[in-house]
């Protein structure tokens, strides 16, 4: 008979019987401290281990009597004694167990009983024990040991004890299921901690019954408003069970999973995988299907479980619970399910689960949000996190450009009709939109809430009519007080009510999302620096290595000079020495260029017509490098486009080295795309343009992700052949000589694009290029 998936443990090993370094305790583990405030202290230790002559005044003391205490029986300590104890042998453990015919009785006919599947019976005490291993016999000990010392104990209807077991049974189970799923070292041991993750409502039961069945009673099912009746009486469920279980000198892991698993997920998200493992089982084994909204969120939050793994844990539970049950001889009974016209109507539960749901949400967002890199993720996963959050299907980041004091519109989401968002740059200068305004002053705008006098100017109207809904609103980002952005949202008047109502949830996503883009906005910085400083450093070894290197060259010239005149004129070794000569000189230019890569020869600035240049330049490439290589050149000037003052060279070296560089990354062929467009920074298109930009877009199969990081640093390339990675290190070097930025976007599925943006209007040039 083929073995069946349970919640008792398969055996882990046959031998050796011992589980190698005690399961979780040897999982390499991460600690990140922060100081705890006394409250949580206590939460953390919340019952003395010692008590008192004092303490016989409080709830504790009742617990001094073993009669209401649950101390294991000795059989059971030394079992749970031997059980961790590396040196002991399954004939130690046979020993141990033969003194208990109740434990015993239970190992063999767990081992024999359809839930293991095996084709033979076994009767040796030994056999079983190095079968189903030393945690399965801990499970089996300490689950027969609670129900032993409680077997006398009685419910009522306010305290049901079939279904009590039914729930600790179960959620056993599951913690088992997940703990497989995970890779969790030790599924026994989160079926123990799920087996006693309740043990202390019993406690309160047998030591409390009045004081405890009246709070079940007023509470009815509201665990929120049981735990508060909990601590009236003196401690809660949650922390006695981890006290009880410190006693049984069992796993201090089992006993935090105990203590936290009716914490705050946010903090759960933070713990250790068996606290995750029991909440999460805590929480599935009060459903009965996997299409719950709160077990979807949490499983979400704790271990990225879809709806699909949910499922695969949920199938088949309730029966493997029966079989368990049985084996333990658990009397335990199923809740019985709900008719179906009584659905819960409780507005405060439900609130409470749109709470854990909606911080489950947002943590899940927040991490993403770190993991983010480069402007573009992060606004691509802030979107993403925003329409999940807020439930709103329109929206635009505008982010900040601090060097030429813009707003540019950026949108991760699809837009109808393409993508008009790249359009939209609005000067930050004496702008009198409400856009430019609520960046200034860090306040929201809502046009279902519009303060008097307020009026909407082109570019706000243009922004409404892009988002294509009824009103708007303006929402700043910020970062410690530095205007970073605006969202601007599309809404109705009912969604903007619903935003207002989530206005600290809505702080805290801006807050981060804000953080986040000034963060990568200072590493970008950051970077210019360090590469400037890196090119300031090469130019200056360039030039002593041209510098020391002529000097050699220009004696060898002259020893050949006066070698030349020695010998006779129509001497055959002349010809030799004028060979020679050429390609000294040939070094020499090689040499000097050098100097090039750090610091471009930029000459007077001149009145260019970009579109004449590349229209010139591209002919020239296309018949010299692209036809040859089978690729495709399609250019789409901008008929607008103004003359600009700029420098014809510098630009010719910087289009040729895009271009030949795209051609270099299609060896097979493929298509290059280079267009031109003006860019307004005003609010309309009357007044001149801030900037032109110039696109070189292939459609080849982007920058590996190693050079992506180093770009346009010197002596980084993916190419082999002698190729000295320095093209694109001059191309930035240029560009920025001209007043310009160069930005790079690439990925395998679209090509790379470069985007040189070059000021319309510039400076009055006087020669120098650092003017």
């Amino acid at each position: 008979m083929p073995r069946r998936t349970g919640a008792l443990p398969a055996p882990l090993r046959r031998v050796p019987f011992k589980n190698a370094g005690g399961g979780a305790s040897c999982q390499k583990i991460h600690l990140t401290f922060r100081q705890l405030p006394i409250t949580e202290c206590n939460k953390i230790n919340p019952l003395p281990n010692r008590l008192t002559v004092n303490d016989s005044e409080t709830p504790y003391g009742k617990f001094q009597n073993v009669k209401s205490l649950p101390s294991p029986p000795q059989v059971l300590i030394r079992l749970l004694d031997a059980c961790n104890d590396n040196q002991a042998t399954p004939r130690d453990l046979a020993d141990i167990v033969f003194k208990d015919p109740s434990i015993c009785s239970k190992i063999l006919q767990l081992i024999n009983s359809s839930f293991m599947g095996l084709r033979e019976k076994i009767t040796d005490l030994e056999k079983a024990l190095i079968y189903l291993g030393a945690d399965t016999i801990k499970n089996v000990a300490v689950s027969a040991s609670v129900f032993q010392v409680f077997r006398q104990t009685k419910g009522d209807s306010r305290f049901n004890l079939s279904h009590f077991w039914w729930h600790s049974v179960m959620c056993a189970t599951l913690a088992k299921r997940i703990a497989k799923k995970t890779g969790y070292a030790s599924a026994d041991e989160a079926f123990l901690s799920g087996m006693l993750h309740d043990i202390g409502q019993l406690l309160l039961w047998v030591n409390f019954k009045n004081e405890y069945g009246a709070a079940l009673e007023a509470t009815g099912g509201d665990m929120a408003a049981l735990i508060a009746k909990e601590r009236e009486i003196g401690t809660t469920h949650y922390a006695l069970g981890a006290w009880l279980v410190r006693q049984w000198r069992l796993n201090s892991l089992m006993a935090d999973a105990i203590l936290y698993h009716h914490e705050e997920l946010h903090r759960v998200a933070e713990a250790f995988p068996l606290v995750k493992i029991v909440y999460l089982a805590n929480i599935l084994a009060h459903c009965k299907t996997a299409d719950d909204p709160l077990a979807q969120s949490v499983a979400r939050t704790l271990f990225h479980f879809d709806l699909p793994q949910l499922q695969e844990i949920l199938s088949g539970a309730r029966e493997e619970v029966s079989d368990v049950a049985g084996s333990l001889g658990i009397p335990a009974d199923a809740p019985e399910p709900a008719p179906a016209h009584e659905e819960k109507t409780d507005a405060h539960e439900a609130a409470l689960a749109a709470a854990v749901k909606q911080l489950s949400l947002m943590y899940g967002t927040l991490q993403n949000l770190l993991k983010a890199s480069g402007r573009n993720e992060i606004i691509e996963t802030a979107s993403r996190g925003f329409q999940i959050l807020f439930g709103v299907p329109r929206f635009f980041f505008f982010v900040h450009d601090p060097e030429a004091d813009l707003l540019r519109g950026h949108s991760a989401l699809p837009a109808d009709g393409g993508g008009p968002e790249e359009d939209l740059i609005l000067s930050c200068k004496e702008n009198k939109s409400l856009l430019a305004g609520c960046f200034a002053t860090g306040t929201q705008f809502n046009t279902f809430a519009a303060p008097a006098g307020s009026s909407l100017t082109i570019a706000d109207e243009q922004i409404l009519r892009l988002l294509n809904t009824r009103g708007m609103m303006y929402v700043p980002l910020t970062a410690e007080r530095t205007p970073v952005g605006i969202i601007a949202v599309g809404i109705s008047e009912a969604q903007a009510k619903k935003l207002l109502g989530q206005s600290r949830l809505l702080d805290l996503f801006t807050a981060h999302t804000g953080m986040c883009l000034h963060v990568d906005h200072m590493k970008q910085v950051q970077a210019g620096r360090i590469q400037s400083e890196r090119l300031e450093a090469s130019a200056t070894v360039a030039r002593k290595v041209v510098h020391e290197v002529n000097n050699p060259l220009s004696i060898i010239k002259n020893y050949l000079k006066i070698l030349g005149l020695k010998l006779p004129e129509k001497h055959p070794a002349q010809n030799e020495l004028a060979v020679i000569g050429e390609e000294i000189d040939r070094v020499s230019q090689i040499i000097g260029g050098l100097r090039d890569y750090a610091s471009p020869k930029v000459s007077a600035f001149e009145e260019v017509d970009i579109n004449g240049l590349l229209g010139s330049i591209l002919t020239i490439a296309d018949n010299s490098i692209l036809k040859p290589a089978m690729i495709h050149l399609h250019f789409t000037p901008d008929p607008d486009l103004p003359v600009i003052q700029s420098q014809k060279n510098g630009l010719k070296q910087v289009i040729l080295n895009l271009v030949k560089n795209a051609a270099e990354a299609m060896p097979e062929g493929g298509n290059i795309l280079v267009s031109t467009r003006t860019n307004h920074a005003a609010d309309d298109g009357g007044t001149p343009p801030a900037s032109v930009e110039i696109l070189v877009r292939d459609d080849g199969p982007g920058i590996p992700e190693n050079i992506r990081q180093h770009l346009f640093e010197p002596f980084h390339s993916s190419k082999k052949d002698g190729h000295s990675g320095l093209g694109l290190s001059i191309v930035r070097n240029i560009v920025k000589e001209l007043g310009g930025t160069i930005a790079c976007n690439t990925s395998p599925k679209t090509g790379t694009t470069f985007k040189i943006t070059l000021p319309a209007a510039s400076k009055e040039f006087t020669g120098d290029p650092e003017a």
